[in-house]
């Protein structure tokens, strides 16, 4: 599995903050009279925010849209500390899913009972890898009656149970979510950090006004970190929605929106679909940081822009704008719904976050270790190669995965994807990686194992990663080897044929299927279709089809050996090829029929409802064994008679066969000895049949055995 992956750390020399001469705005606090220096500027902890190839878009995301999808995005989109729950007319939620808690989906009645996850219908299409951890749940996924969950081309790995209908890979895993977990602290930590520094308010670069329909930030128009402190719900005074403008920010500048206060609103209508707008442009460096409220709603018209923190644990946050566009990560709980009187379709959008923000002691216990393979020649990455990831654990030096003392494997193994890596976000330590299979067409490299790879504090934010080379395998000239299946007399193509593909192997002349040294038979038998080939891609040499099964009416050939076939470097584009012909059965199908007729022993009458069983003599033992390792052969199991007192047994082989009654008509009894025979249909009588009376008295209820 592909778990959070730890990006490097953004390159900055410090950032000056000079403050905006503007007056103080409501509840921002007065702007800062001197110049500042921030420190180092660094991504949110574990590196979330940017994005995480996949095949991350080289020229920035695309404006929502409802197109081919081009790109992949291996990063979490949201994150969640609590539970997920979807309710009312919600849709979709783009991107890779992460919720420590229970994914819980009940919607309301009558309307669309579909969710998607990680694919959306209409956003950036810019989606999660095919294959990889699309939902991640450290609880149950649990979907209502009636409604489905969309993540078909993912995996859903769940810790808890999984109900409901789920369209997609299903894995359950008890550690699904123990990989992100320490980044539940780390994330509250860092908003404390952005919003409240050595247990102060951050200082603002900028003002936020509330007035005439609107919040107004006017930045500085110099800091390359724009920090911005409001301390009121973004809605009208009235509770309705109101816009949300940016000026003064200067070109790849980030912004840091401080949102304080316990219980905190933004209605608005701002934010479009075509990125057309102000605040569209600065999605991917815009930040909403909520370090201490407890109730978080987002909600109106607009498409909301720009990634959302939210660092209190004990938080619920309320989403029914009609999109989120950015990462959106809470400590706490998530409820994505929509407003009880506007329309449905609510979705969240995978949009990154490329900003600089505020270096914060983040108190890394964990951190990931990477492997990425590449072609040896030519360095390009390579999927397809599996890992496993062990844990130094027994004190000696190298990796020793057997014994007594073996080293700890970590986790599951892994499929390289297509970036050719593998990763796992894990305890500091030391640690290595054993590829067990090579991507298709290369070799396993010897020694197979990569490392030490040391993961300390010092390296823990960006991660510990080494490289895997692999060799292709030698060139392997293959073709077609083919045998085609005909009538000997007509020349048509026959289908049912059985034949068995051989390889010279041994150095004998001729095929050898057994002994001490036999040839090397080729994958699995070959039923002929209608155009009669059997047909296999094998590397050169000298091939033999053996035919096991002749179609039905036809006689196998004496021998039933063709060939040799030499397949060679000059003939293997075309391939090589024999015809195998086979003849009709000479005598016709002989079958024959076994009629019993049941009548009463007094008056001949015939009876219906006696039910007999047919066996036929397969044991070579003198009367019917019905039980035991040796026993006949059961052929029929009951066929009651009918009104003319008759159960017919037709097309059957030629040979000995015993009826054996197990249950009689009402009023009767079952003979003392219910079994009679043998009665032998032979080639004499098979087109007449043979015709078998029996009697029952009159004695009793129904009785049987």
């Amino acid at each position: 599995m592909r778990y959070l992956c730890l990006l490097g750390v953004v390159a900055g020399s410090g950032l000056s903050a000079v403050p905006a001469a503007a007056h103080s705005s409501p509840g921002t606090g007065p702007a800062a009279t001197g110049p500042r220096t921030a420190a180092a500027a660094k991504p949110l902890p574990g590196g979330l925010g940017p994005c995480v190839p996949g095949t991350c878009p080289p020229d920035g995301y695309p404006p929502i849209n409802n197109g081919g999808i081009k790109y992949r995005d291996n990063g979490i989109n949201i994150y969640v500390g609590k539970d997920f729950l979807v309710r009312e007319k919600a849709a979709e939620a783009e991107g890779r899913v992460v919720v420590l808690g229970d994914f819980d989906q009940d919607k309301a009645d009558g309307v669309s009972g579909i969710y998607n996850i990680g694919e959306a219908g209409v956003g950036s299409r810019v989606t999660p890898p095919e294959g990889a951890d699309w939902l991640t749940t450290g609880g149950d996924v649990r979907v209502a009656t009636g409604e489905r969950l969309l993540a078909e081309k993912g995996v859903v790995r769940h810790a808890g149970d999984a109900t409901g209908r789920i369209e997609s890979t299903l894995k359950k895993d008890p550690d699904a979510a123990a990989p992100y977990i320490p980044l539940r602290d780390q994330l509250t930590s860092a908003s404390q950090c952005y919003a409240h520094p050595s247990g102060s308010t951050r200082p603002p670069t900028g003002t936020a006004t509330h007035a005439g329909g609107e919040t107004l930030f006017r930045g500085d128009n110099t800091s390359m970190l724009q920090v911005f402190n409001v301390d009121f719900d973004l809605m009208g005074g009235s509770g309705g929605q109101e816009g949300i403008r940016f000026e003064g920010i200067p070109d790849g500048a980030t912004i840091l929106v401080n949102v304080l206060g316990t219980q905190r609103t933004i209605n608005t209508y701002s934010g479009t679909i075509d990125d057309s707008s102000q605040l569209n442009k600065l999605r991917s460096r815009l930040l909403w940081n909520f370090p201490d409220a407890t109730s978080v709603e987002f909600k109106g018209t607009g498409q909301f822009q720009g990634s959302v923190l939210v660092g209190n644990q004990t938080s619920v946050t309320t989403v029914s704008v009609p999109g989120m566009n950015g990462r959106f990560f809470t400590t706490g709980s998530l409820t994505h719904t929509s407003s009880a009187t506007g329309g449905g379709g609510q979705e969240f959008h995978n949009y990154p976050f490329d900003g600089a923000l505020p270096d914060c002691d983040f108190n890394y216990t964990v951190g990931q270790v990477r492997v990425v393979k590449t072609d040896e020649d030519t360095g390009k990455p390579l999927p397809g190669a599996t890992f496993e990831l062990w844990h130094e654990t027994n004190g000696v030096a190298g990796l020793q995965t057997g014994g007594d003392d073996p080293d700890s494997r970590m986790g599951s193994p892994c499929v390289a994807g297509a970036p050719g890596e593998c990763s796992q976000t894990v305890p500091l330590g030391t640690y290595y990686w054993r590829e067990t299979k090579a991507p298709d067409g290369y070799e396993l490299p010897d020694p197979n194992v990569f490392g030490p790879l040391d993961l300390d504090e010092a390296n823990a934010d960006t991660g510990a990663e080494i490289q895997a080379t692999n060799k292709k395998k030698p060139h392997v000239t293959k073709g077609e080897v083919t045998v085609v299946k005909k009538d000997k007399k007509t020349g048509k193509p026959l289908a049912g044929a059985v034949f068995q593909l051989w390889r010279e192997t041994n150095g004998v002349d001729g095929l050898q299927r057994g002994g001490a040294d036999p040839d090397t038979s080729v994958g699995s038998p070959c039923t002929t279709d209608g155009s009669g080939d059997c047909r296999r891609k094998v590397a050169t040499g000298t091939y033999y089809w053996v035919e096991t099964k002749a179609p039905d009416g036809y006689e196998l050939p004496d021998p039933a050996v063709f060939g040799p076939l030499e397949l060679t470097g000059a003939n293997a584009a075309d391939g090589v090829s024999v015809v195998a012909l086979n003849s009709r059965h000479d005598k016709p199908d002989e079958h024959g029929a076994l009629t019993v007729v049941k009548k009463d022993k007094k008056t001949g009458k015939p009876l219906a409802g006696a039910v007999f069983q047919l066996w036929r003599e397969s044991n070579g033992r003198p009367g019917l064994q019905a039980s035991g390792a040796g026993r006949d052969t059961l052929v029929d199991a009951g066929c009651a008679t009918d009104g003319r007192g008759r159960c017919a047994y037709r097309g059957l082989d030629l040979g000995a066969y015993y009826l054996r009654e197990t249950a009689v008509p009402d009023g009767y009894v079952l003979p003392k000895n219910p079994v009679s025979g043998p009665h032998r249909v032979t080639a004499g009588n098979a087109a007449k049949g043979v015709t078998v009376t029996l009697t029952n008295q009159r004695g009793g209820g129904k009785k049987g055995k």
